[in-house]
């Protein structure tokens, strides 16, 4: 049976992503991938209206990766979107644009499916597909938290808890100050404490009697979180891939990003320009997650939503 070639194109809260990909069966080849932020959350937590601005740019940059899924003959091409356009009051606005584009039509899926699609997508690697797990995909405007092991879901959800969600809710000075760490630290513990721990510790306390489990992250921030441990301004799959990150080495990386200014951050090896602003609430959530459920080491998978919607 030969290969398939497909795209989707993933419609984030902070960016617009493509993966053009050779797939066959459960096996997903990568052939291109790219990333442009538009920032489809900007302004929107409070009216729950994408703003003009924002719809435009997204539209802009899924023509554009439509266009090159197109040039490298891939067939279908999807477009997903996830948690700004199903929260939006206006994703209609967001879907017409898009369409009008380039003349796909937009899929919005629910929290559920991509939760689904980020635990099939990061299992496909062979050293996580049997390996039980706590997976974590922490985005713009939600993170879905997952539990399973070889394939089989005990537990899948996803909260309101997102890098752009957090910073819209608390905008940080430039540079931080302690109290803006304090405020968006306290707001994350007491939602992990009362929105997320009832419903998650019972099922990690039940998986843990069979034996170790790990924690691993899938998604832009981990991603960029193993990029600066390498000190790697390079995509390298490989490498991030094989990245294990303690609580103390995200606690170190808390602590100096929180402390710098802009214009600094902006220059800190493996951290892209585009994302020194949004990696201050990126860090936190994955270093509140881990204290509050025990974990001291985070794996990193670039394989997620994408590459399981890709094979579908």
């Amino acid at each position: 049976m030969s290969f398939a070639r497909r795209a989707v194109i993933d419609v984030g809260t902070n960016s617009v992503k493509l993966l053009v990909a050779d797939v066959q069966n459960q096996i997903v080849q990568p052939v291109h991938e790219e990333s442009r932020q538009t920032r489809l959350g900007k302004n929107f937590y409070e009216t729950h209206r994408l703003q003009p601005d924002a719809i435009a740019q997204t539209a802009s940059a899924v023509a554009d990766f439509a266009k090159t899924a197109r040039e490298k003959s891939a067939e279908p091409i999807r477009v997903i979107a996830t948690s700004a356009a199903r929260d939006a009051n206006n994703s209609n606005d967001l879907a017409a644009a898009i369409e009008s584009a380039c003349g796909l039509k937009l899929e919005i899926i629910s929290g559920a499916q991509e939760a689904e699609w980020a635990f099939q997508g990061a299992t496909s690697a062979t050293d996580l597909a049997n390996t039980p797990l706590l997976l974590l995909d922490v985005g713009g405007g939600s993170s879905e938290f997952i539990v399973g092991h070889g394939g089989h879901k005990r537990f899948a959800r996803s909260f309101p808890l997102g890098t752009v969600r957090l910073m819209e809710k608390f905008p940080p000075a430039d540079p931080p100050t302690a109290h803006d760490l304090s405020n968006s630290r306290q707001w994350v513990k007491a939602f992990l404490e009362e929105e997320i721990h009832p419903e998650l510790q019972p099922v990690l306390d039940r998986e843990k009697k069979s034996g170790p489990l790990h924690l691993a992250a899938t998604g832009g921030t981990a991603t960029i979180l193993a990029r600066m441990e390498l000190e790697s301004d390079r995509f390298d799959r490989d490498r991030i891939e094989a990245t294990h990150i303690t609580l103390k080495q995200i606690q170190t990386h808390l602590k100096n990003l929180w402390n710098l200014p802009l214009a600094q951050r902006e220059e800190i090896p493996g951290l892209p320009r585009n994302r020194a602003d949004v990696i201050l609430t990126g860090v936190l959530i994955y270093a509140l997650v881990m204290e509050e459920f025990g974990f001291s080491e985070l794996r990193v998978s670039t394989r997620g939503l994408r590459f399981a919607a890709v094979m579908t």
